[in-house]
């Protein structure tokens, strides 16, 4: 193909980087929505975010073998599909009756985690090959990220200003967002259809699925990698998510703000990404870890233990009482500014862990990588966990979870890394 030819599937593959951000992100300010139409807690609140994380338990190993079955076009039409179907179905739990509507959303929320999961299967790849592989791929690939990350830091700030400071918010004030995403998956199945885009080489071994796993899981470090791959995802997405929850119940800061503090986090990550591309040659994958799951610990229990009386100025859009947007500064907690920060340190602990758990793993890496996608279920279990006792015991105290789950990264990156199954073949 031709690299005029490959501009369009380019492009293509960028958006669709950033529609899983998109969606993934839409799950966890949604459940404001779904507390406020519906009345639940915040743990039934989080179970549209679970529902989409759930989905990668289902579908994580599964994927990779559709991909290997039919190819990554296919895969990717069949992903983009099911993506509109899951924001289709979204879209009509706002027009079903109130005693089914939260059920009919849970159902989309799945359905589009499926198709997340399975386009977190394919984007990769595909921009590298579109990019020819080497730098360029690598290029291509580290744009996508960042368009990703700008998406991931969009989207909480933009259901914020929808739902605005009504007194009740309701799904179908987010009409505007699933409209968008119902638009961009349509567009983007239509252009994949016409357009060729050569498929990777897909290397397949002798041994049969079930050997390779088996083979896989005898190394400890991956298996501790892949526990590690659960609760970092957690943490990720129950950090922003519960001080989304938190700050729209504060009087004093309200829900425009709540949905931009919480898209600041995704910022940071995205600032986090650039600067670990930056430091990644110069400083090791180890020390990363240590530094940034140490510093994520020190933050999250300087949250938990200030007081919420002293308040710091943080740059967000604003709602005034006539529904007018503004830009300017807002007091908001110190505790809020401090979970914010934690972005910076999970920024890079994805790709560190995976670096770390698959050392050593030569013909299993590939197998590695069906694991990881599965453990993702973490985004959506942890957050369930943290606002099951955030209805308990407050919101701030939620974020023990929080802490045990770095702490548990911190003992990985120390200690549970090591390859002491250096005798296993791997060739």
């Amino acid at each position: 193909m031709s690299t005029k030819n490959r501009v369009v599937p380019i492009v293509m593959m960028i958006l669709l980087f950033g529609m899983i951000s998109f969606v993934t992100n839409l799950a966890a300010p949604m459940g404001i929505v779904l507390k406020e139409q519906f009345g639940v807690s915040n743990f039934q609140g989080m179970l549209g975010n679970a529902m989409n994380f759930i989905a990668y338990a289902v579908m994580g190993i599964p994927g990779g073998i559709l991909l290997q079955r039919v190819g990554y076009k296919k895969t990717a039409l069949i992903a983009v599909f099911v993506g509109f179907v899951g924001i289709g179905t979204q879209y009509l739990s706002g027009h079903v009756a109130d005693s089914a509507a939260f059920s009919v959303y849970l159902l989309g929320a799945f359905i589009a985690g499926i198709s997340m999961c399975l386009l977190n299967t394919v984007v990769n790849p595909m921009l590298n090959t579109l990019g020819g592989g080497g730098n360029t791929g690598n290029q291509l690939i580290q744009v996508g990220a960042s368009f990703n990350s700008v998406m991931a830091t969009f989207t909480p700030a933009f259901v914020g200003i929808l739902i605005g400071e009504a007194a009740k918010a309701q799904i179908t004030d987010v009409f505007p967002v699933m409209y968008i995403a119902m638009g961009i998956f349509a567009l983007v199945f239509f252009v994949l259809w016409l357009v060729n885009i050569p498929e990777p080489n897909v290397e397949s071994g002798s041994e049969d699925l079930g050997s390779m796993l088996k083979g896989a899981l005898r190394f400890r470090h991956l298996v501790l990698g892949a526990v590690a791959i659960f609760v970092y995802v957690g943490i990720e997405i129950g950090v922003p998510g519960t001080l989304n929850f938190w700050l729209s119940e504060e009087p004093t800061v309200g829900k425009t703000i709540a949905g931009t503090v919480a898209g600041t986090y995704w910022l940071l990550m995205l600032v986090g990404r650039l600067l670990g591309a930056g430091l990644g040659a110069k400083i090791s994958t180890k020390t990363m870890m240590i530094t940034t799951s140490g510093l994520g610990l020190l933050l999250v229990l300087l949250a938990i233990f200030l007081p919420t009386s002293t308040n710091v100025a943080l740059p967000v859009v604003q709602s005034s009482a006539t529904g007018a947007l503004s830009f300017g500064f807002a007091k908001v907690p110190i505790n809020a500014m401090l979970l914010v920060l934690v972005g910076l340190c999970t920024s890079i602990m994805w790709g560190g862990i995976f670096n770390l758990a698959v050392e050593g793993l030569g013909k299993y890496i590939a197998v590695a990588s069906g694991i990881f996608m599965t453990m993702v279920v973490g985004g959506g279990i942890l957050p369930l966990v943290q606002n099951f006792f955030a209805d308990r015991i407050g919101y701030l105290p939620s974020y023990w979870v929080i802490v045990a789950g770095l702490v548990y990264l911190l003992w990985y990156a120390l200690q549970g890394c090591h390859n002491v199954n250096k005798d296993i073949p791997v060739d």
